[in-house]
């Protein structure tokens, strides 16, 4: 799935938001910078690190972007 592709939640096709990694947790868990503070939010499903900006439905992370012309 590339991050073009899941701007939407594909289940319930609400907006995904997009959200900087602050810190892991533990139990797959992390803080993340919404721009309007932070919260803690799943990451489970996404092999994420501090600094990576990632999509948020719901309290979990779907995908990891990345920047074009950056090694990912």
């Amino acid at each position: 799935m590339s991050a073009a592709d899941a701007e939407h939640c594909v289940t319930c096709s609400d907006m995904a938001v997009e959200v900087r990694v602050v810190r892991l947790l533990d139990e797959d868990m992390a803080v993340v910078d919404t721009g309007q503070g932070e919260e803690t939010v799943s990451v489970v499903l996404v092999d994420v690190e501090a600094g990576d900006r990632i999509l948020m439905h719901a309290g979990e992370a779907i995908v990891k972007l990345t920047t074009p012309g950056a090694a990912s």
